[in-house]
C-alpha cells in the first residue's frame, strides 16, 4: 500500500511498476482526491436514480421526452461551442485500447481521430489503468515504440498524419478499487479522466489541440451536468481555461436517447457532439425493458440492423439534434476485421460500405472503425459525400420529426430468435469474458472486433429470452436446462478449437460468470462489476 506524499487521505493499493510515478504524480492524485471529494456523493446519487427508474419501468412506466426540460428543446437560440482544433474533420475515427502495440497501430492508421479506449475495449487491470495514459503521453512526446515477444518492432511512421486523440474513460458505474480517498473506492471515470488530463492535457494544448474525451454509458442530462462540473473543477485546479476540454457523448443507453438536446445543453461549452453507440444501445434496450415481455424482445443480435424502425429513429434523431445545435454527429462502429479469406472480405466490405454510405447520406459527419484495414473504406465513403467540406453540420435535417413512439417501437423489429443465435450469444459471451478477465478488452472473434458491449448484449438476451419463456424458431422453449446444455456443448467446442492453450485460460471463471449473469433470478445491471471483483 502506498500513500503519496502531500495528498492526505489518498492511498494506492496497486503495485507501483516502472515509470508509474510519471503518471501517479502528486499533481494527478491531488486532482483525483479533489474530484472524489467534490463529486463522488453526487455520482452515487445518480446511480441510485438509475435504479429508481428501473423500478418505475418494471411497474409499467415508460420513457419519453422530459416535460421539465421542454424549454431547452424549444429554445432555438443556444448552440454548442465551435469545433475545437483537431475536431473539425472527423470523417473516420479509429477505435481501440491503449496498450503500446494498439496505440502505434491506431496512430499509423490514417484515421482523422483515434478513440483511445480506457473503457469497453480495455480491461481495467491496474496495469492497464496506469499504462494507458503513460502510452498516450509517450505518443504525444514522440517516444512510443514496442517490440513484440516474437521480435517484431512497432513504431509510429513519419509519413502519416497523426489522428487527434480522444480518450474514453470508464462509465460512472465502475469503481477504481486500487485508489481510495478517505477510505472510499474512487470512481473509475474520474481516475481515468484525471490521470490523462494531468499528464497529457497541457502537452495537447501546447501542440495546438487539447484534452478531448468520449463520455460513455450516461443515462441522463444530470449525469452530463456531473461531467461538466468535473471539467470545470479540473480546469480551474490545473490552470487551464474553461472550455478547453471537449467531450463527445455516446448515446448508447435507451434513456439518454430521450435527452439528447439536454445533454448537449449541459455540456455546451465543452461539447464536441454525440455518437451513435449501437451495440450498447441494443444492450440498453434489453436491460431497460427486460421484464416487459414481447413488446421489447429483440431477435438474434446480429439480425438487428441499423435500418430497423427503432434504430433508424434513434440515428435520425441524433443527426437532427446535433446539427440543430452546431455539434458533430458521429456514426457507429464497423467491427469487421479483415480476413485471409477473400470471399469473407468481399461480403463484409460490401456490408460495411453500405452501412457507411447510409450514415454519410443521413448526415453523419464521420464514423467509427475498429481495424486499420477499414479506415480507407470509411474515409472514401464519407469523402464522396463531404467533398472538400470537413463536416456536414450545415445539413440540419429539419425534415425529420422523431416521436417517442418511434424510438420505442421495438416490437416491429423483424427477425427470429434461433438456436444458432442462442449458441452464438453463449459462445461469444464466454470467449469475451475469458479474455477480459486476463486483461484484454478488445477481442477478435469470428472476424469481428468485440468489446464489453458484446458480452453485455449476449448475456442480456439470454436472460431476457429465458425469463420471458421465449420459444425458439425450432419450437424449443428457452429454459435453464437448455442454456446449461448448450453452454456445456459450446465449452467443448471452444476447448477443441483452442487446443493446448485452453488449459492456461480462465475458462471455468468465464463460464461460471456468464451463467451467473444469464440465468440468475435477479438481473445485474453490468457484467463488468462482478467481473471486476474477480480481478486482482
Amino acid at each position: 500500500m502506498s500513500t503519496i506524499a502531500g495528498v492526505d487521505g489518498l492511498e494506492i493499493t496497486g503495485p507501483i511498476e516502472d515509470r508509474f510515478d510519471e503518471i501517479l504524480t502528486p499533481r494527478a492524485l491531488e486532482l483525483v482526491a479533489l474530484l472524489h471529494r467534490e463529486l463522488n456523493g453526487r455520482r452515487l446519487e445518480r446511480l441510485a436514480a438509475r435504479q429508481e427508474r428501473v423500478r418505475a419501468l418494471a411497474d409499467g412506466a415508460s420513457l419519453g421526452f422530459l416535460e421539465e426540460t421542454r424549454s431547452i428543446r424549444e429554445d432555438d437560440s443556444w448552440q454548442v461551442a465551435h469545433p475545437a482544433p483537431g475536431l473539425v474533420d472527423r470523417r473516420v475515427e479509429m477505435t481501440g485500447p491503449t496498450d503500446r502495440k494498439m496505440t502505434i497501430n491506431a496512430l499509423n492508421s490514417g484515421a482523422k481521430c483515434w478513440l483511445a479506449d480506457q473503457e469497453d475495449a480495455n480491461s481495467p487491470l491496474w496495469t492497464n489503468v496506469v499504462n494507458g495514459p503513460l502510452n498516450l503521453m509517450d505518443s504525444i512526446d514522440g517516444t512510443l515504440e514496442f517490440t513484440s515477444p516474437e521480435g517484431k518492432e512497432y513504431r509510429v511512421r513519419d509519413d502519416v498524419e497523426l489522428p487527434t486523440i480522444i480518450v474514453r474513460p470508464r462509465g460512472w458505474h465502475l469503481p477504481e478499487k486500487h485508489i481510495t480517498v478517505d477510505g472510499e473506492q474512487t470512481s473509475g471515470s474520474l481516475v481515468d479522466f484525471a490521470l490523462y488530463l494531468a499528464s497529457c492535457g497541457q502537452k495537447q494544448i501546447d501542440r495546438g489541440q487539447g484534452p478531448y474525451f468520449y463520455l460513455p454509458k450516461m443515462e441522463s442530462h444530470l449525469e452530463a451536468r456531473l461531467w461538466n462540473d468535473a471539467f470545470n473543477l479540473a480546469q480551474d485546479h490545473l490552470g487551464i481555461p474553461r472550455g478547453t476540454i471537449r467531450a463527445t457523448v455516446l448515446i448508447e443507453t435507451y434513456p439518454a436517447a430521450f435527452e439528447m438536446e439536454e445533454i448537449l445543453h449541459e455540456l455546451r461549452e465543452h461539447s464536441a457532439g454525440l455518437n451513435a453507440g449501437r451495440w450498447d444501445y441494443m444492450f440498453s434496450v434489453v436491460k431497460t425493458f427486460r421484464t416487459r415481455g414481447e413488446d421489447f424482445l429483440l431477435p438474434d443480435r446480429n439480425s438487428v440492423t441499423m435500418t430497423v424502425p427503432f434504430m433508424r429513429a434513434y440515428t435520425e434523431l441524433l443527426v437532427r439534434t446535433c446539427h440543430k445545435r452546431g455539434a458533430h454527429a458521429i456514426g457507429g462502429m464497423a467491427a469487421f476485421i479483415p480476413s485471409k479469406d477473400p470471399a469473407v472480405n468481399e461480403q463484409a466490405f460490401a456490408k460495411v460500405r453500405a452501412d457507411k454510405e447510409r450514415e454519410a447520406n443521413d448526415g453523419f459527419d464521420g464514423s467509427w472503425v475498429a481495424h486499420p484495414g477499414m479506415v480507407e473504406l470509411c474515409k472514401e465513403v464519407f469523402t464522396a459525400v463531404l467533398g472538400e467540406r470537413p463536416n456536414q453540420i450545415d445539413k440540419k435535417r429539419e425534415d425529420m420529426q422523431v416521436t417517442a413512439e418511434q424510438l420505442l417501437d421495438v416490437r416491429s423489429t423483424p427477425g427470429e430468435i434461433t438456436e444458432a443465435g442462442l449458441r452464438s450469444n453463449i459462445s461469444v459471451g464466454i470467449q469475451y469474458i475469458e479474455s477480459w478477465l486476463r486483461g484484454s478488452g478488445a477481442v477478435g472473434i469470428n472476424n469481428l472486433m468485440e468489446d464489453a458491449a458484446t458480452a453485455e448484449i449476449s448475456r442480456s438476451q439470454v436472460w431476457q429470452w429465458l425469463h420471458n419463456g421465449v420459444q425458439l424458431s425450432n419450437g424449443e422453449t428457452v429454459t435453464r436446462e437448455l442454456v446449461e446444455r448448450i453452454t456445456d456443448e459450446e465449452m467443448k467446442a471452444i476447448a477443441e478449437a483452442r487446443g493446448d492453450s485452453f488449459a492456461s485460460g480462465r475458462w471455468d471463471d468465464a463460464r461460471a460468470l456468464f451463467l451467473e449473469m444469464a440465468v440468475s433470478d435477479e438481473y445485474s445491471d453490468f457484467l463488468t462489476l462482478p467481473a471486476y471483483e474477480r480481478m486482482p
